[in-house]
């Protein structure tokens, strides 16, 4: 049989064999401790206690680790998942890379927490230059980085790295993992935000590692247990859930911010257009022969915050909210929330509404927002 296509490894990624009379996905476990053998304790049945134990979390893990080609773990958020990362990875006198236009609240951390245990930061643009990699222990990379979506070429960047003897590890949030797998570009680890498109209905948190290490895998389990930064059953079960429709759901949204990407490129009062799927885009080189579909997240620039909030005000379509990758059209003005962007710098998530609607919603919006104050 050949390679089953994105929906059908979406459909069945993580679900157990057909059982008569039992649903296609178990409901959630819903349990703290579990009953043990009186003989053999935790050693006899592969539950023992709900932080380290849950059959609905596993399945879960299991339909992850199945799109992103290794083994996985997920964590109570993507936030969890990557400081676990960072914390599980690095000790003093540790250098590590980490993106200077990607995930602010990854920097913060690093300045509050990585920098006071010893950790030496450095900061480098998602497209570069980076600096020197010899006696780096680790380089994570956001690509497309959020809010900019620039792109980076990580088999490239990967053998570098690999070659001065420092680990990889990619934010695969924008993208999903139907948009790349870094794992086979050559990345050690794989982080992400599954709040975001992976899951796509905006009801849950929720963070995930992959990786083909043994030892790394243990590594970081090792952590999630002892910190205790688990999702709880029910949201991995909605998680689970929520895999099934991506293929769907990100088909729509990549044609809708194509489609609206082509609008506002007509437009001479909307800058700074990015969208890595547009041939004009410094990024597309890379993007297209990287990426396998291209994110339902694009950004441009409205002049000023009174401006996006007129814009998003008239709009009947876009609501104004942060996270991306929802069923909903939402407009996140990220100088807000401190991010390091313009006044008027709008990151747009595009949700799964009719193409020709939100267009034409979005350009009403626009007209009647005005220009620039």
């Amino acid at each position: 049989m050949n390679e089953p296509g994105d929906g059908t490894r979406c459909v069945h990624a993580g679900l157990p064999e057909p059982v008569p009379g039992q649903p296609f996905l178990p409901g959630p476990v819903f349990a703290a401790p579990y009953h043990l053998d009186p003989w053999q304790g935790p050693a006899g049945a592969p539950n023992g206690y709900g932080r380290p134990d849950n059959p609905t979390r596993r399945l879960l893990e299991a339909a992850i680790g199945e799109l992103e080609g290794g083994d996985c773990r997920v964590f109570a958020s993507g936030q969890a998942a990557i400081t676990g990362l960072l914390l599980t990875v690095l000790r003093p006198g540790d250098t590590v890379v980490l993106p200077a236009d990607g995930y602010y609240t990854v920097r913060a951390f690093a300045s509050a927490a990585l920098e006071a245990i010893g950790v030496r930061v450095l900061l480098a643009p998602t497209a570069g230059p980076y600096p020197s990699l010899d006696g780096v222990r680790l380089v994570l990379l956001e690509t497309p980085a959020n809010p900019g979506l620039d792109v980076v070429d990580v088999a490239d960047l990967a053998e570098r790295a690999h070659a001065a003897g420092a680990l990889v590890a990619v934010d695969n949030t924008t993208a999903t993992p139907l948009g790349q797998r870094p794992l086979d570009l050559g990345a050690d680890l794989v982080v992400a935000s599954g709040t975001k498109a992976l899951t796509g209905h905006s009801d849950l948190l929720l963070g995930y590692l992959a990786t083909r290490s043994p030892e790394l895998l243990g590594a970081v389990t090792v952590w999630r247990n002892a910190t205790g930064a688990i999702p709880g059953a029910f949201d991995a079960w909605l998680a689970h859930r929520s895999l099934a429709t991506m293929d769907l759901r990100l088909g729509r949204q990549a044609a809708n911010a194509e489609a609206v990407a082509s609008l506002l490129a007509g437009r001479p009062d909307v800058t700074g257009l990015r969208w890595p799927g547009r041939p004009e885009d410094p990024s597309y080189a890379v993007a297209s022969a990287q990426m396998r579909r291209m994110p339902g997240v694009l950004s441009f620039d409205l002049g000023d915050a009174d401006r996006v909030a007129r814009f998003v005000d008239a709009a009947r379509l876009v609501v104004a909210a942060t996270s991306f990758g929802g069923l909903h059209t939402t407009a996140d003005r990220r100088a807000q929330w401190g991010d390091d962007t313009s006044p008027g710098f709008v990151r747009l998530s595009c949700g799964i509404e009719d193409t020709a609607d939100l267009v034409a919603d979005i350009a009403a919006a626009l007209d009647a927002a005005g220009p620039a104050s």
